[in-house]
């Protein structure tokens, strides 16, 4: 049952909505000031606030204003009641961040329908969604619901790939983004030489392809490639451009999703500019470690090293070099087909912190 807190000065106005919001089956707790509409806050802990402007002790705003500033709190739906309907009122309300408001006298089911969109609203924006095909199945089932959108597509199935086999060429036209399900993935370009360097390795839990969708090209920037046997969905640009403009919400929660972290990217662009090799070399080890690409034991993916040094922005020769480096001080072993186990995870995050 959802808990409902009514702070509102009228005794009549207070009891007539208390009671229509009973018969619908909340639970409603009242307050006839500010100051006790702020404790009982704290103490009842609502799913939604319906507050009046003008009341004595303390008015509409500076309840929120308050409830605003409280970790508990904030994030809590906040309705304005108020019986004013000079343009002004409303918007110095909305403009402070609360949800919606009513001018009273308001009807029953107008109180009901905007209560029941932000509570529709507060729960998908707090709703949690796994990191994988069902998970994005999910939300775009959810977003579809919260923006009244029928015509996204449905479920979404996976696909198989090969090692080796290409998953999105560079030039071609960017019409998906891709969700890595299990495997590991490699993603490269070409520069004017014609020479391949890398631009990321991915695994389970990645996207790829989103910035090169979103391009004024319209095409895809570079090229991916499965490096093991691969479990990938697409979403096609026509859903994905849906989700991202139409709500500013959805959108919020959907980039959330799809960054890969963008700070991390921020750094690692950092670290190519400033950071010696052996620094970029250990930190690009920690960080395939992570995904899983490379392991404690000889069961991770095999990287060429023109790989690694395309990812650390390096020549072959000078990568091949500080892996011998690694190697010979005991922090890496070389295992079967070139693959790199990691031998002494906490002296490389030393060369990785310190250089």
């Amino acid at each position: 049952m959802k808990k409902i807190l009514l702070i509102e000065d009228n005794y009549d106005v207070r009891e007539m909505t208390a009671e229509i919001l009973e018969l619908e089956n909340y639970r409603v707790a009242t307050a006839e000031n500010g100051k006790i509409g702020i404790e009982k806050a704290r103490s009842f802990a609502p799913d939604l606030i319906l507050c009046d402007i003008m009341m004595p002790e303390m008015d509409g705003y500076g309840v929120f204003e308050q409830l605003s500033q409280d970790q508990k709190t904030a994030c809590i739906p906040f309705i304005f009641l108020t019986a004013k309907s000079e343009k002004s009122d409303l918007r110095k309300g909305m403009a402070m961040g609360a949800d919606d408001y009513l001018t009273k006298p308001f009807e029953a089911i107008d109180l009901i329908e905007a209560i029941e969109a932000r509570l529709r609203k507060n729960s998908f924006l707090r709703k949690e969604f796994s990191r994988n095909v069902q998970g994005i199945n999910d939300f775009i089932k959810e977003a579809s619901k919260y923006q009244n959108l029928k015509d996204l597509s449905a479920d979404r199935s996976l696909t198989q790939y090969r090692p080796k086999e290409e998953i999105f060429s560079e030039g071609s036209m960017a019409h998906n983004l891709y969700f890595i399900q299990s495997g590991e993935v490699k993603t490269y370009k070409h520069n004017e030489n014609g020479k391949e360097y890398v631009t990321g390795m991915f695994s389970a839990g990645d996207f790829i392809g989103q910035l090169c969708v979103l391009g004024s090209s319209g095409m895809y920037t570079e090229t991916a490639v499965a490096l093991s046997h691969c479990e990938i969905c697409s979403i096609p640009k026509k859903d994905f451009t849906q989700l991202l403009f139409n709500n500013k919400e959805v959108s919020h929660k959907f980039i959330g999703m799809i960054s890969n972290n963008v700070l991390h990217m921020q750094n690692q662009l950092m670290g190519m500019a400033f950071d010696s090799v052996r620094k970029r070399a250990a930190t690009a080890l920690l960080e395939l470690y992570d995904k899983g690409l490379i392991k404690d034991d000889d069961m991770g993916i095999s990287i060429s090293r023109e790989d690694f040094a395309g990812l650390i922005g390096t020549a072959t020769e000078t990568a091949i070099r500080v892996l011998s480096s690694f190697k010979d001080k005991g922090l890496i072993q070389l295992g079967e087909s070139r693959r790199i186990i990691l031998s002494d995870k906490k002296q490389l995050q030393q060369v990785a912190d310190f250089g």
